[in-house]
């Protein structure tokens, strides 16, 4: 008698090569889902810089009667529904990293799936974004939760792979944690900002009321108090080599953008200005995370 393979043979080894595969590339595909949440930051901006908040005009559907834009919705319609597609994007690569880092118990495999999980709820906040026609507080909290998934990727990133290291001296991670603190009260500040500002998404959705010039000034202050931050972090994390690295980058993220915010201001808030502006703060919002990590102790 001729023995027969069972027919799950094959489908089982080709699912174990695809297993072994993304296990073997977890850091990879972990960058991969944070340069994914800095991009949904940088084209949620197009939206906004376009005027394209409302080009579907209804949420979960693009119009009440089609779940895709059509040709009557013009360009915006095409660049708000390209904007909800790219959540499908997001969702599939969180995923891939749930399932290689599965068989990692304990914090990676946790924040893998809390940014899994993140990504559609970041979608519904997006839909109510639409149904409150762009309201600016939530608009804000949309964008604020894009940048915790973004500081949760890179601490994710810190726990799949990073140098060996003991915890920082004590007052190093006090002024970390202040850094991180300030710098969060900076970018709640320059959501505030923007809520005041001319760039709300569509014509017709309502502002905040608030003097944008003078919220402008205020969350200037708060870049001066944040540079101030990192560089006493920088001071007292000196003879630390991989807290001084990861510091010295955040200043100088801090410093670019801190330029781009001043020349966008005195020019009246050009678009391009306006974009790299989003892509700075989504930056930050990584060093900032990255600057906290660095000061715990990591195991190989």
């Amino acid at each position: 008698m001729t023995s027969t393979e069972p027919a799950t043979g094959p489908a089982s080894t080709a699912k174990d090569k695809v297993l072994a595969w993304l296990r073997a590339h977890a850091f990879g595909l972990a960058i991969a889902n944070l340069i994914a949440n800095i991009g949904i930051v940088v084209t949620g901006g197009v939206v906004r810089l376009t005027g394209s908040g409302l080009g579907c005009p209804t949420w979960p559907k693009c119009t009440e009667e089609s779940y895709v834009a059509h040709e009557a919705l013009g360009i915006n319609g095409v660049i708000e529904f390209g904007n909800r597609l790219l959540t499908y994007v997001l969702a599939a690569i969180a995923i891939t990293v749930v399932i290689a880092v599965w068989r990692r118990r304990g914090v990676v495999r946790n924040l893998a799936v809390v940014i899994a999980l993140g990504v559609p709820f970041q979608g519904v906040i997006g839909g109510i974004t639409v149904l409150t026609d762009l309201n600016p507080y939530v608009v804000a909290l949309h964008l604020l939760l894009s940048m915790a998934m973004v500081g949760l990727c890179v601490w994710l990133l810190d726990e799949i792979r990073s140098p060996v290291r003991e915890a920082a001296p004590r007052n190093v991670r006090i002024a970390s944690v202040v850094t991180l603190v300030v710098g969060w009260v900076t970018l709640w500040l320059g959501t505030v900002v923007t809520g005041s500002g001319p760039h709300s998404g569509d014509l017709e959705s309502r502002r905040t009321g608030l003097d944008p010039a003078l919220m402008s000034h205020i969350h200037a202050y708060a870049v001066y108090a944040l540079v101030a931050a990192t560089l006493v972090t920088l001071w007292l994390g000196r003879k630390n080599a991989y807290v001084r690295r990861v510091t010295i980058v955040l200043l100088v993220i801090e410093l670019a953008q801190g330029l781009i915010g001043w020349v966008q201001y005195l020019t009246d808030l050009p678009v391009l200005l306006v974009g790299f502006h989003m892509l700075g703060a989504a930056l930050i919002s990584a060093g900032l995370a990255r600057v906290l990590v660095s000061t715990r102790a990591h195991t190989a």
